[in-house]
């Protein structure tokens, strides 16, 4: 790709994506990734800032002071400035800017807009919200936990004395908390909705065949394919920090459903326009679309990963199996799954040492 700006870098993500980076001029070695590429109207900006040394930001409104949509900004900027240090993750940003933006943008009873009230809200506006998403309640509790900790960073530079969702209880009831696992019944209606050869059915394929977070499902596809004494392998390093590195044979009905689709590129599961999906949320989010048209609406993707994990405890995987299927790298993550089984074979196994009493 040939342009006219000097130290214009075009590389490619291990996703296939392209990844714009431009070198900071008289300062050897640094380069700066940039969002856009030269078609987009911002890249001269993004561009000559990045060769200045800084970051490029649209302009946006200016908040109203001590607004929740001022309290945010801040929040926001000082995450930024941790991952800029090494500090945090990408996908944990990601989510809060998401949910932060989204509670914002929430409208009371007569319509206003939450952003612009008062920082010092009371404990009902959130419970407001939090009512308003209970139909995604593991949404509405990753909500609370997100205003919780912008509230508790707030308290901690006397920008307020009180965390008004700090006494607001989960309402997730799903077994072991959090996502609810799919059942049989759950899978079938799934695949009846969406058909082999539909990029639903691929992704729920992919989903439980690798048990993959839904950050890594974005982006894997047959560059991560290798061959093993005549076996197909898919080996990736999952981009959750601290995750161990898989490596999983490919079973049969991944294998066909990966080759069944009509549109391939760098990555196996592409949105509308054949392109992979930019982040974990947009999937997420399209996943979200696809579960309540097939009559599924408190199912998600995290839901498959733990109802894999419960069927491999149930099939007598051991816990260090599990850890390495899953990229657990802590053996009490995995033994969530394993120890309501071990107790229930002793309790079966005990039950039957009274089975020979006369009664």
């Amino acid at each position: 790709m040939k342009v006219n700006f000097p130290g214009f870098l075009v590389e490619q993500n291990r996703n296939g994506s392209p990844r714009y980076r431009v070198r900071a001029e008289g300062q050897k070695g640094r380069k700066i990734t940039i969002p856009v590429g030269p078609d987009d109207p911002d890249f001269a900006n993004h561009y000559y800032a990045a060769r200045s040394g800084e970051t490029w930001h649209p302009s946006a409104p200016q908040s109203v002071e001590r607004s929740l949509d001022w309290a945010k900004d801040r929040y926001l900027s000082f995450l930024e400035k941790m991952l800029s240090a090494g500090q945090g993750s990408k996908a944990t940003l990601r989510q809060r800017r998401s949910i932060l933006t989204r509670v914002c943008d929430h409208l009371d009873s007569e319509g206003d807009r939450y952003g612009d009230f008062d920082v010092e809200a009371p404990t009902s506006a959130f419970l407001e919200v939090r009512d308003a998403w209970a139909d995604r309640p593991g949404a509405a509790d990753n909500m609370i936990k997100t205003v919780k900790a912008m509230y508790a960073w707030l308290i901690e530079r006397g920008m307020v004395k009180i965390n008004p969702a700090a006494g607001i209880a989960p309402i997730n009831t799903s077994p072991k908390g959090g996502a609810i696992p799919w059942t049989a019944a759950d899978l079938k209606r799934f695949k009846d909705a969406y058909p082999k050869g539909t990029t639903q059915f691929l992704w729920l394929t992919l989903q439980a065949f690798t048990t993959c977070r839904i950050g890594d499902a974005i982006w894997l596809g047959r560059d991560q394919e290798t061959t093993r004494k005549g076996q197909i392998y898919l080996e990736w390093q999952p981009r959750k920090k601290g995750s161990s590195f898989v490596s999983l044979p490919m079973l049969p009905p991944l294998f066909e459903a990966t080759r069944t689709v009509k549109v391939v590129g760098p990555a196996y599961i592409l949105g509308k326009r054949g392109r992979p999906y930019k982040t974990a949320e947009s999937l997420r989010n399209q996943v979200r679309k696809w579960c309540d048209d097939a009559g599924l609406p408190d199912r998600s993707s995290h839901g498959i990963r733990k109802a894999m994990a419960d069927l491999m405890a149930e099939s007598g995987a051991t816990q260090h199996q599990i850890m390495a299927v899953m990229s657990h790298t802590q053996a009490k993550t995995s033994e969530i799954y394993t120890k309501g089984v071990r107790r229930r074979i002793l309790a079966e196994d005990g039950i039957r040492a009274i089975a020979a009493l006369k009664w």
